[in-house]
């Protein structure tokens, strides 16, 4: 028979890992990334009549890989939606910069506002550097896209927003939790969303919107 100390213990455990696996659905990539694109135009007069474009852009850059990635999980080609084999990852990256591209040309053929096409162009940066990093190391994506959404929403929308920051050790601590990073790859992540695509949109959003 198990003593309290080791059914407390068990029972802890439970709940962490329930908890971990609940933020790391919740918070996924294709989800944020979504979202961030959603609200996307809002840097631009005309909001939210111009929300058709960020979800026009989401289709392109989240929907359809997603679509496409869980195909693939069930033809058993990649092992699981997070695609937690590193050698899986580059390919799947690869797809979905060309959904992206697909989906650039789409908005550039309906005239979307520069702010849209720059958030996309911002995560376009993050996934080749993904796709090119996933080979050799397994860097968190979870805390890749949380970090640059919450980072870009502060910048877009102000100060008030800050407590989405508490979305990236949250999220990274997620991940760690699943055994699916290491403490090292959820920081690199973070720090790779919420400090270079985060500052790749600014740029951009200056450039494009000024």
């Amino acid at each position: 028979m198990l003593s309290p100390d080791v059914v407390e213990n068990n029972g802890s455990i439970r709940v962490k890992n329930r908890a971990a696996k609940w933020l790391t659905e919740v918070f996924q990539p294709p989800v944020v990334v979504s979202l961030q694109l959603l609200i996307s135009p809002v840097a631009q007069a005309g909001f939210p009549g111009t929300i058709g474009y960020g979800a026009l852009a989401a289709l392109f850059v989240c929907v359809l890989p997603l679509v496409v990635l869980l195909v693939l999980v069930r033809l058993g080609k990649v092992t699981d939606h997070h695609v937690s084999d590193r050698k899986q990852r580059a390919p799947v990256l690869l797809m979905a910069l060309g959904c992206i591209a697909v989906g650039l040309l789409v908005l550039g053929a309906v005239d979307a506002p520069a702010s849209v096409v720059a958030m996309v162009l911002a995560v376009v940066g993050g996934v080749a550097v993904l796709a090119v990093v996933s080979p050799f190391w397994k860097m968190s994506g979870h805390a890749a896209a949380a970090s640059c959404a919450a980072v870009v929403v502060v910048l877009m929308l102000g100060a008030a927003w800050a407590p989405l920051l508490l979305l990236i050790p949250a999220v990274s601590w997620s991940r760690v939790v699943l055994r699916a990073h290491s403490l090292a790859q959820v920081v690199a992540g973070s720090l790779f969303g919420g400090v270079v695509m985060a500052g790749i949109w600014w740029l951009l959003q200056g450039w494009l919107v000024g």
